[in-house]
């Protein structure tokens, strides 16, 4: 996989990219190269395997994997990944404190490969991100369930006149302006809101706010102790996108997102707009085997899909 990757990822002038994802059943890791550091997730082992062949497994690839992907060993962090509910996914795993410095096309960010499940970069957004650049032209941008705001940056370098990056989390909204501020977007016209997504949208909405270009990745499911209710993206992604179409010009675009398994669009979204998967689109080369989220456009004018 890293002899093809590789190539390709010179190519593209790509250095943060998935090469392994429990291609071997036995061995059940994820492993993304960050530069020269390596992101080694172990999915967790059923009960029903054996716990110290488990071990001794994780060891065998603890031990070759910096030598295939030519890197020390000492930049190999290891995470266990679980089926994670609510805002588990953002839970404290260390507290080491250290970021890295990493460049995607031709952008700075900042990446945290110990502390979090997440670094802090969506490695399978990479193609998500160049959309939004090539649209964001001139466009008042927003992102909603912003994370670190590495799609604020992408429509900031793309052109956009304004960005609204919106999170729940102190924590990742300072790290979306560190991430801003890394690339030289440090004016007014960038703007961080904390708050709960839903109900800035329906405030939004209440003062008349209009915006060209939304991304909306939300998690599928939260029960953050700073919302009023919980969030389960299968069961309301109709009253999420309903809001942002009221908050949408009428010449622009939504890109939604989401990582839900088993996610099917409802059938009243297709009353409300005219909507379009865009998932091939959207998913990289180091994701196709695998593919992480599926991916929606949404206009209220046809002729713009």
């Amino acid at each position: 996989n890293y002899r093809h990757l590789k190539k390709w990822a010179r190519k593209n002038d790509i250095e943060c990219y998935r090469v392994y994802d429990a291609d071997i059943p036995q061995y059940a890791v994820a492993i993304d190269l960050y530069a020269d550091w390596v992101h080694v997730q172990e999915y967790r082992a059923p009960k029903s395997v054996d716990q110290n062949r488990a071990f001794q497994r994780i060891n065998d690839v603890l031990d070759v994997v910096a030598d295939v992907l030519e890197t020390t060993p000492e930049k190999v962090v290891l995470k266990v990944r679980q089926k994670q509910s609510g805002a588990s996914q953002y839970q404290k795993q260390d507290d080491v404190k250290r970021r890295i410095s990493v460049h995607e096309g031709g952008l700075e960010f900042l990446v945290n490969l110990h502390d979090y499940l997440d670094t802090g970069l969506f490695l399978d957004h990479r193609d998500t991100r160049s959309l939004v650049r090539k649209l964001a032209q001139g466009k008042s941008f927003l992102n909603l369930f912003a994370y670190t705001g590495s799609v604020s940056v992408y429509a900031a370098a793309g052109g956009a006149s304004s960005t609204t990056t919106v999170d729940m989390s102190n924590t990742y909204l300072n790290w979306a302006k560190h991430n801003m501020m890394a690339n030289g977007f440090i004016d007014e016209r960038y703007e961080y809101i904390r708050d709960d997504c839903m109900k800035w949208i329906a405030e939004a909405i209440d003062q008349g706010s209009r915006y060209d270009l939304i991304f909306v990745d939300p998690p599928t499911f939260s029960n953050s102790k700073s919302m009023d209710t919980t969030l389960d993206i299968i069961r309301d992604h109709v009253a999420l996108l309903g809001g942002c179409l009221a908050l949408l010009e009428d010449d622009g675009r939504i890109i939604f997102s989401t990582n839900a398994k088993g996610f099917r669009m409802s059938d009243e979204m297709s009353e409300m707009c005219h909507l379009k998967e865009i998932t091939v689109q959207t998913t990289t080369e180091d994701f196709r085997r695998k593919p992480l989220h599926r991916s929606w456009m949404l206009v209220k004018q046809q002729e713009l899909l």
